[in-house]
């Protein structure tokens, strides 16, 4: 077997596969670049999510027409001369292979000059070759044009995703570099559209803000620590303005960001008992420490950072993230401070004088019997109503004994699929059964054996994916008309999203409109979701989740996925039962379904306790 150095084409290749996994790496590389060599104004252009351009424009500091050509060379850089270097890194480039990657998979042209020389000077690049240089005017700093992106790389073009999601991706970058940088102007413009215009902030909030919204940027508090190991400055969301959605967690170490789920667990773990389950508060931290503490040359996309001590920086950042909670009455703190403040009195055994005069009583009747017929209220109450009933007078031994395997009933858990699954619901329903709806989540009926409960959510979940599949095969959808429009921010990384799918959001009853760069408005949503503005604003953060994915399965699959994931989301967002009459017409549409008993995704609605069962307890 002989041994061979590669040419240093396949070399730049192969480091590319690291470098250069998409149109957003080219942008970050450029981007990060644009600000090592001081500029105060950075312009992104991007045609076709990256694909056919991506254009840096910079007012840095520009080269000379040998260091323009010596740049796209490997291990080429103008941050790092000795070893030593390495423990003090405050740039964000120092490996000098970014440049060297990206003309090895793309055609690059580089324009560039420098402010002591008259006239600049274009070189180009494609296959890691150097083609050509020549003089040419242009303004002080530098101006890079990637074309053709994975030109000599089919396979990595062809698995390149849609437009939205690789332009969500360069936007995310962009984001990542512009939060870095407050004082310096950037402007990212996709297809000709001016997607971010930031001028120079005057701090952190007001970037936050421009790039954000004022949504983001009025539900932040402050947070501040200075120690001997690190400082830690930034901004915290109040508990209240968490999301399932992420998005707007940043971590940034000497003015770079990058990302730990390590550090991630510290500011979880500060919003203990504050957050409601699957939401994530947002984040920006800056953290200030010792460059010598870090090591920052874990990964060619410099996004992973190794501590020296990595469990003295999650306590501190715990600790001040709690501090600032505790500060703004979010969370719990003390106050060790106790003058001026006054007594209250402790209450121990002898405090009658403090108990009110009479305590309440409650009022039961002992006679009541829900699980007998004649027991339940009159059809005259307001809290029963009358339907078909959903089960035969005659049920099947093995249908009684289901009832008992439903220990786990209501925890979510996934259960197999039984083949005799529509024997339940075979024979024509009987009339006269009452329904009694519990805390709006079951609705409960009297069967010949037993006790029937029907969970809500997971009705409306059938109901809807029937529905949904119904209206993407015919095209037939019908909308619920909002009474007040509802307008949500979105950001101008999904507006692309809404945009894509358009199609199919209107397919399912969706009446979306764009307002604005990074806003859209509500006018409609599908039958049986909720209209109310606080549901349809919750109910849109977890429709980007879904539309956000990256759908690859064959169309039957993707449809049937789809419309699972948008009933799922249906009923979470859909009303509350309030009376029995609701409940009535939810059975009846129920039961029209060709299996009432299970989700789409396989979990229970309905579920029969035996009367021996009921007997037991008595």
């Amino acid at each position: 077997m002989d041994i061979r150095i590669l040419p240093s084409n396949i070399a730049n290749m192969i480091a590319a596969g690291e470098v250069v996994q998409r149109p957003a790496s080219v942008v970050k590389e450029l981007m990060e670049n644009a600000v090592d060599a001081g500029a105060d104004q950075i312009t992104v252009v991007i045609q076709d999510a990256g694909r056919t351009l991506i254009q840096v424009i910079d007012n840095g500091c520009g080269m000379s027409p040998d260091q323009a050509v010596l740049c796209f060379e490997r291990h080429a850089t103008s941050k790092l001369r000795t070893a030593e270097d390495l423990n003090n890194i405050l740039t964000f480039g120092f490996r000098g292979e970014a440049l060297a990657s990206i003309a090895a998979v793309a055609e690059v042209s580089l324009k560039t000059r420098r402010e002591e020389d008259e006239i600049g000077c274009q070189v180009e690049f494609a296959d890691s070759q150097h083609l050509s240089t020549e003089e040419v005017a242009t303004a002080r700093g530098a101006n890079f044009s990637v074309r053709n992106l994975f030109y000599n790389v089919p396979a990595r073009r062809k698995f390149l995703k849609s437009d939205s999601v690789e332009f969500k991706h360069i936007v995310s970058e962009f984001i990542r570099v512009a939060l870095t940088r407050p004082e310096v102007g950037f402007t990212l413009t996709h297809n000709g559209k001016d997607v971010y215009v930031l001028r120079p902030a005057k701090s952190l909030k007001f970037r936050i803000q421009d790039v954000l919204g004022a949504n983001v940027a009025n539900e932040v508090v402050d947070v501040h620590a200075e120690t001997s190991v690190v400082t830690v400055s930034g901004y915290v969301g109040r508990p209240a303005s968490a999301r399932k959605a992420l998005g707007n967690q940043y971590l940034f170490v000497n003015g770079r960001f990058f990302k730990s789920p390590y550090l991630h667990k510290a500011v979880m773990k500060a919003y203990e008992n504050l957050l409601p389950e699957g939401v994530t508060p947002s984040y920006f931290l800056y953290l200030d420490i010792d460059p010598q503490a870090i090591d920052v040359n874990i990964h060619p996309t410099k996004t992973e950072i190794k501590f020296e001590d990595d469990s003295v920086v999650f306590q501190i950042v715990y600790a001040c993230i709690k501090e600032a909670l505790g500060r703004n009455s979010f969370g719990e703190s003390i106050d060790f401070d106790r003058e001026g403040v006054p007594d209250i009195p402790a209450f121990g055994r002898n405090f009658d004088e403090f108990r009110p005069v009479g305590e309440p009583k409650l009022g039961l009747d002992d006679s009541f019997n829900p699980f007998d017929n004649d027991g339940f209220p009159s059809v005259d109450s307001p809290f029963t109503n009358t339907f078909p009933s959903p089960v035969p007078d005659e049920m099947p031994q093995e249908i009684a004994m289901w009832g008992h395997m439903d220990s786990g009933y209501g925890a979510g858990a996934y259960v197999a699929q039984r083949d005799d699954y529509g024997k339940l619901f075979e024979d024509k329903l009987a009339p006269g059964r009452s329904v009694l709806v519990v805390q709006g989540k079951y609705v409960l009926t009297t069967s010949k054996g037993g006790l029937m409960v029907v969970n809500v959510n997971r009705a409306v979940e059938r109901i809807l994916h029937d529905r949904f599949m119904d209206a993407m095969s015919r095209n037939a959808h019908v909308t619920q008309t909002a009474l007040f429009p509802v307008t949500v921010q979105v950001g101008v990384e999904n507006m692309c999203l809404f945009e894509e799918h358009s199609q199919l959001l209107a397919s399912l009853g969706f009446d979306i409109a764009p307002f604005g760069v990074d806003t859209i408005v509500v006018n409609g949503v599908p039958e049986g979701y909720s209209a109310e503005a606080g549901k349809v604003q919750t109910m849109i953060g977890d429709l980007l989740l879904i539309l956000a994915e990256d759908h690859n399965a064959l169309p039957e699959m993707m449809i049937a996925n789809m419309a699972a994931k948008f009933a799922r989301l249906g009923s979470l967002s859909s009303d509350q039962l309030t009376n029995p009459a609701e409940a009535q017409r939810l059975i009846e549409n129920l039961f029209a379904s060709e299996n009432p008993e299970y989700t789409s995704s396989g979990r229970r609605i309905v579920s029969i306790i035996p009367i021996e069962d009921i007997d037991k307890k008595f």
